[in-house]
């Protein structure tokens, strides 16, 4: 049994899995982390999943407890700008499409085509993301009284409610509210440089050996070094398989924008605005935004990238420093080697449209605890454990070139190309299925990814660069249930605009409530 856990590597991977592990296993384990005062962080992943709940959840967190202290706010939706063509924008939202008499209300949608918007036609956080508002009433209550579970310790693979809102926060303010959590619950800190990684005959690590600390041992060692991949892709030689055939996104720009919530306004979603190499993405934080600029090298350099992000933002950007990244997208061959799992960008990265780098962390530490090595079993648990984590990896691929394939914009070689670029097995073969009949759990990815039927069908239909048909079925049906529910969402959402508090008058309200506790 692993009962001495040595992650090497801070940051969010760092410091979500030394404390999901304490909350977890408690005194049964002893977790030491090290990481380096000279290794910065990524820090670009600020939005997250709705199942992100989970995760605090399970650390015995509420909002309160750590919301003000990361800069919280709320994500209704991913906003897609000019992605159908210029001046065009729909949203992904947290939101399961209604059935009605036994069809998608989405099939009943490309039935009746009420509009050129699916998602403003069908879903109430849409309105909801228009108007800015929060998705609580300022005593706490969910919009939606049936979504429970808040306080439920469980992990993303049994959510069976659909929950409407995740976060975004600064990322480096999450790992240092982490490292407190972590270490007041027994995990060892330890602040130096790894400088040597020592494995026995079988090629098991042993040890770290750090610049001043002396040597680190453990039963089980977890890296989280980043794209450097210091412990799975360096020492132990694991192969990096790399998705950029199919995702050319590779580098990015980022900018930190200061902003002032009482006098500008902001919506609870991330926004993606297509560029012509590439999209920006915003994300609104509690006193600032973190925009950046995700884009192809081969079809834009670092210099037009910059130029390219700084005139989005406008004067706003003058004199603040850019961060430019390189992205190692793809991922390694297998996450768990040995006693080494990698965890965080050194297991892999699929480029951070649909806000996956923190899914990805999650699920890899949850995978972990359900498959905790113990002896005899432990290469049956690796290769469970690799498949899973391979195949949630491979899935998001799979979604994230739908995104280019199904855009409707072609105006420059880049997006001309995203139509050609070679497809993951089977993506072909799912698009042809979905031209006439809309995605269902029988014809997405086969495997756990993160991603629902609903969100396939809110981008096919957003992107607007498929050729759909609806149902024949439906030309017999009576459609007047349909035309009521459409009817319905239009006067739910605009209730709820009218009722709900704006997104800055629930923060506020939720930070003075952070700042006291």
């Amino acid at each position: 049994m692993a009962r001495s856990v040595v992650i090497v590597g801070g940051g969010t991977a760092g410091w979500m899995t030394a404390s999901y592990l304490k909350a977890a296993f408690g005194e049964q384990i002893s977790v030491t982390l090290v990481e380096s005062r000279n290794v910065s962080t990524i820090g670009v992943g600020e939005a997250t999943f709705s199942t992100i709940r989970h995760f605090f959840a399970y650390l015995g967190l509420e909002e309160a407890d750590w919301m003000a202290a990361c800069h919280g706010t709320y994500k209704l939706a991913i906003r897609y700008e000019n992605w159908r063509e210029k001046g065009h924008s729909f949203y992904h939202p947290f939101e399961r499409a209604r059935v009605v008499d036994g069809v998608s209300l989405a099939d009943w949608w490309l039935h009746k085509r009420p509009s050129d918007d699916y998602d403003r036609d069908c879903s109430v956080i849409a309105a909801l993301c228009e108007a800015g508002r929060a998705p609580r009433f300022l005593e706490g209550n969910l919009f939606e009284r049936s979504l429970t579970g808040d306080e439920i310790r469980s992990t993303m693979a049994e959510q069976t409610t659909q929950f409407p809102y995740a976060y975004q926060f600064d990322a480096t303010l999450l790992a240092g509210f982490l490292t407190k959590y972590g270490t007041d619950r027994g995990v060892r800190h330890v602040l130096d440089d790894v400088v040597d990684v020592a494995a026995d005959e079988r090629g098991h690590l042993t040890h770290v050996r750090t610049g001043e600390s002396g040597e680190l041992a453990g039963d089980l060692f977890i890296d989280c070094t980043g794209f450097r991949g210091v412990l799975l892709n360096r020492k132990l030689g694991v192969p990096f398989l790399s998705y950029q055939d199919s995702l050319p996104n590779d580098r990015a720009v980022a900018l930190r924008v200061p902003l002032d919530m009482a006098t500008q306004p902001f919506g609870p979603y991330t926004t993606a605005s297509a560029q012509d190499a590439g999209w920006i993405w915003t994300i609104p934080l509690f006193g600032r935004i973190g925009t950046g600029y995700v884009y192809a090298g081969d079809y834009c350099t670092p210099e037009e990238a910059e130029r390219t992000l700084r005139a989005h933002v406008g004067p706003a950007a003058d004199d603040l420093e850019a961060n430019h990244i390189r992205m190692r997208v793809g991922r390694s061959e297998d996450s768990w080697v040995n006693n080494c799992v990698a965890i965080g960008l050194s297991s892999g990265f699929v480029e951070p449209l649909e806000s996956t780098g923190i899914f990805f962390i999650q699920n890899a530490i949850e995978q972990l605890v359900k498959h905790w090595p113990g002896g005899r079993d432990d290469e049956r648990l690796r290769r469970s454990y690799n498949r899973q984590v391979s195949n949630v990896m491979d899935g998001v691929r799979e979604f994230l070139v739908l995104h280019y394939y199904a855009a409707k914009r072609a105006d420059n070689a880049y997006w001309r190309d995203a139509k050609t670029r070679p497809m993951p097995d089977s993506l072909a073969e799912r698009i042809e299925q979905w031209q006439v009949k809309l995605p269902d759990e029988d014809t997405i990815f086969p495997y756990y990814h993160g991603f629902e039927p609903y969100s396939y069908i809110a981008m096919i239909l957003g992107l607007g660069g498929l050729p759909l048909r609806a149902p024949h079925s439906l030309a017999m049906m009576d459609d007047l249930a349909a035309g009521k529910e459409l009817r319905l969402i239009r006067d739910q959402a605009a209730s709820l605009a009218e009722r709900l508090p704006s997104h800055y008058e629930y923060l506020a309200h939720l930070h003075q409530q952070g700042s006291r506790s």
